[in-house]
């Protein structure tokens, strides 16, 4: 049996996340745009919550396009408020819209997103070393940063600890534990 982070707490859903890709570095806009979205949606929620309705997700914001997504109208977003498979708080779905927006303005600023938001961690994994899950923050200077700058840019739904997950996920920090078989893979 393998060696895993602890929050996997043998869930599958958590450990096929965990497993393939939880602190994989991504450089893909559209990704990282995904996880953006998705550590949105978390927010008051446990993720194994957001990961069962991920499919839901995709199919409902049109496979996180966000450009797409950043033409939202009043009526797509009654119809996402109608949609049972995902989480419907109107705030998010509207933080959803307004940061589509924001991402793109981003992109046009510094080329792609992923020049962007790597900066907060000079384009390089921090790699952590932590034993324990309990160990772990729920932020850092980089994730404070980095909201700040966000909320800055216009976004929503990106406290630092949304950040810090949101990090964690896109692999700007490696949090497995250093006794988990993915820390030395990521």
């Amino acid at each position: 049996m393998k060696n895993r982070c602890t929050w996997t707490k043998n869930n599958p859903y958590n450990i096929e996340y965990h497993d393939k890709e939880w602190g994989v570095p991504v450089h893909d806009d559209k990704k990282l745009f995904e996880f953006l979205i998705l550590d949105a949606f978390q927010a008051g929620l446990s993720w194994v919550t957001i990961l069962k309705k991920r499919e839901n997700f995709r199919k409902a914001f049109n496979n996180f396009d966000y450009e797409k997504i950043a033409k939202y109208d009043r009526n797509k977003i009654e119809e996402l408020m109608k949609n049972s498979g995902i989480i419907r708080n109107k705030l998010k779905i509207n933080a959803a819209v307004n940061n589509a927006k924001a991402f793109i303005k981003i992109q046009k600023e510094f080329g792609t997103f992923d020049n962007y938001i790597w900066s907060f961690v000079n384009h390089k994994t921090i790699k952590n070393t932590f034993k324990t899950w309990e160990e772990i923050p729920a932020t850092s200077k980089e994730s404070d940063a980095m909201s700040k700058d966000l909320k800055k840019r216009g976004f929503k739904f990106v406290g630092s600890t949304i950040c810090y997950a949101f990090m964690q996920a896109a692999g700007m920090i490696n949090d497995h534990e250093i006794t988990c078989f993915r820390y030395d893979e990521v």
